[in-house]
């Protein structure tokens, strides 16, 4: 009977230990998870992989995605020491742990130790729950034995480093590791490594910056518990959370708009030397007027990649400069920087070589009138000392011989997209009357640098264009190059001057500043002026942007590239040794023009009406070789005159032909009316 009575006891025991594991098992089985997909920061890196830019997620938190792979070895067997010795046994409670800290709170009537596991710690995070309350740990309890059923543990180990606290908007470890340490967590030492283990269970109260005694007593504790050697423990801790870095912004922005659902962003820019150009743009835009700001952009024009690239000098609406625009990618006015480019395709068109001579003298085109910056003639000169010296009357004669349409079909052949005013273009584009942007002029001068080719400009690591395009020939290349090296650089200028060929520019009204320079190997431009369009008054970009071009080249690297040699079909000869055509520049108009030291009639103009008075017409003529001899319908009048000024006896009404010979036989007339 006894017999018969414990069997059926231990049948019970059984069956309800089965209904109560079922009973436990459906318990954890039915646990409601939450999300456990991480909402990372989204990142920027450099081309050696060095963090430029974190996005913030939700309330503005900082939070890395977390890499087992990248974290230092030590500072997990750290962590599973300190944290939770059995984790990588449990299954989500750790019994021993647990009542390991009843025992002690019992004992001491408080609280000393938590039996909480790394897993119950993930649980708590992922729902943000307070530590206090039964209902929240027994909570805690049943989702990390949920977790441990449906996560291995590195992806636990991954939750946790993810979402741990490290003070302020600071959360995971990586982030942690930056804002304390300025560095990823794959080399931390062992101090480090110890405060970053004992920040989350307290990050606010822990917080070093503020409260330094206790952050170095709770990484003693830590240190204790792995026996680490004495001497870490009197090491300082950080006294300032660090900024996370936030180098060139407008380019993260626009990488971040182009590619929305990626976490990461590898970019061709070099962190270094773009903290060193948008330290230099603050720098050109001090003492400057209201407003001012200032763009800048160097690449390699051999591959096309960007490695720095400043929109502006702040990233703010500070000083009225509109730092918030990205004046790299800005519409403006390139003034005199288009120039190289119409020299460089009347070389390749065999309308002119860099020693053929051209007049600088007043001309006009319609209405349009161009005159020299300084509002003076040169006369004639070499179309190398044109250029040298930016005149703007030799590259318009050019260009009426080249045509505009041909200018703006080399620049979008060059990957540019020129605007032009009203849609028609004129003579006005070759002083700045078309829209570019600076990355446009970049991209262009480093197809001149590049030997006439242009390749695209790129800003993503791994995604340049290898395709290229020619807009100039090899020798006009370099011609131009050759001529633009000439060029004396700015007083005390930062850069090797000998290898550097630049250009200036300003635009109508003072708008904008401009220079673009190159070398063997890079390409630099430079923009300052108003984002709103307003005149900065006395900007030029001699004085204004190539120093700051100069300055960029010598941060850039000690030593410029030198130019490349001319190419071998290049043709270097004096003006004398020119074949006859390329002696002297002379337009199709000009073929069949008379000669410039012609003799002219200036008064009275051809066609004028004069009211007759009784009294002689005077008669003005300017050049021509004395003597003169005047006619008047055919009929000797003054001869043998040796000054060009006279009165002619002319009394009757109607029209009359006034002709004009000099000693050369070369003759002008023109044909007025006596009423």
């Amino acid at each position: 009977m006894i017999r018969r009575y414990a069997l059926f006891g231990l049948v019970l025991a059984l069956g309800l230990g089965a209904g109560l594991r079922d009973a436990f098992d459906g318990w954890v089985a039915g646990t409601k998870v939450p999300p456990v997909l991480v909402e990372t920061s989204v990142e920027v890196r450099d081309r050696h992989g060095t963090l430029m830019r974190v996005f913030p997620v939700e309330d503005g938190r900082i939070r890395l995605a977390p890499d087992l792979d990248q974290v230092d070895p030590d500072f997990l067997s750290m962590l599973i020491t300190y944290e939770d010795k059995r984790f990588y046994t449990h299954s989500g409670v750790d019994p021993l742990a647990a009542l390991r800290a009843a025992v002690q709170a019992i004992w001491a009537g408080e609280v000393v130790s938590g039996g909480s596991t790394l897993t119950m710690q993930v649980a708590r995070l992922l729902e943000n729950s307070g530590t206090g309350r039964l209902a929240g740990k027994l909570r805690q309890v049943r989702l990390a034995l949920a977790l441990e059923r449906r996560l291995s543990k590195a992806q636990i180990l991954e939750l946790y480093l993810a979402h741990a606290p490290y003070g302020g908007p600071v959360e995971g470890l990586r982030a942690g590791s930056l804002a304390w340490f300025g560095k990823e967590p794959k080399r931390l030492s062992m101090n480090e490594a110890a405060l970053l283990v004992a920040l989350p269970q307290a990050p606010e109260a822990r917080r070093p910056d503020r409260y330094p005694d206790i952050a170095q007593a709770a990484r003693a504790r830590v240190l204790d518990r792995v026996n680490a050697p004495e001497d870490l423990r009197a090491a300082p801790v950080p006294a300032a959370m660090r900024p996370f870095a936030r180098l060139a912004p407008h380019l993260a922005d626009q990488m971040r708009r182009q590619s929305p659902l990626s976490q990461r962003h590898d970019v061709t820019l070099d962190a270094g030397l773009q903290k060193q150009i948008a330290e230099l743009a603050a720098q050109a835009v001090r003492g400057q007027p209201q407003g001012v700001s200032a763009a800048i952009v160097a690449a390699d024009h051999q591959s096309g990649e960007v490695l720095a690239s400043v929109g502006s000098p702040a990233y703010a609406a500070t000083g009225g400069r509109l730092g918030f625009v990205d004046m790299t990618r800005a519409v403006r006015s390139p003034g005199s920087t288009l120039k190289p480019f119409i020299y460089a395709l009347a070389f390749d068109q065999g309308l002119a070589h860099p020693d053929t001579l051209i007049d600088d003298v007043p001309v006009s085109f319609g209405r349009y009138a161009p005159q020299n910056f300084d509002g003076q003639f040169r006369g004639q000169l070499t179309l190398r000392k044109a250029l040298q010296l930016s005149l703007n009357i030799p590259p318009v004669l050019l260009m009426q011989e080249l045509g505009p349409a041909r200018l703006l079909a080399t620049l979008r052949k060059g990957g540019a997209q020129p605007q032009v005013p009203g849609g028609q273009a004129g003579l006005a584009v070759a002083l700045g009357g078309v829209g570019l942007t600076l990355n446009d002029l970049v991209q262009l001068y480093g197809g001149l640098a590049n030997g006439g080719e242009v390749r695209p400009l790129s800003w993503r690591t791994g995604q340049a264009n290898q395709s290229s395009h020619r807009i100039v020939s090899r020798s006009a290349a370099w011609q131009v190059g050759h001529i633009l090296a000439s060029i004396s650089a700015p007083q005390g200028s930062a850069a090797d001057a000998r290898h550097i060929a630049f250009k200036t520019g300003t635009s109508y009204g003072h708008r904008d500043a401009w220079a673009i320079g190159f070398d063997g190997a890079h390409v630099i431009g430079v923009w300052l002026g108003r984002p709103d369009g307003t005149p900065v008054p006395g900007a030029f970009g001699g004085d204004l942007a190539a120093p700051v071009l100069f300055e960029a080249f010598g941060r850039l690297k000690a030593r410029a590239a030198p130019l490349p040699p001319p190419p071998p079909e290049t043709l270097i000869l004096s003006t004398a040794a020119l074949p006859k055509p390329l002696q002297r520049f002379r337009s199709r108009d000009a073929v069949f023009a008379p000669a410039r030291d012609a003799p002219q009639v200036s008064f009275p103009p051809d066609g004028a009406v004069l009211r007759m008075t009784g009294e002689p017409v005077p008669l003005k003529l300017s050049a021509g070789v004395l003597p003169l001899t005047v006619l008047v319908d055919g009929a000797p009048v003054l001869t043998n005159l040796r000054h060009r000024d006279a009165l002619l006896p002319m009394t009757g009404p109607g029209f009359s032909r006034i002709s004009v010979i000099d000693a050369k036989g070369r003759a002008a007339s023109v044909q007025i009316r006596l009423q």
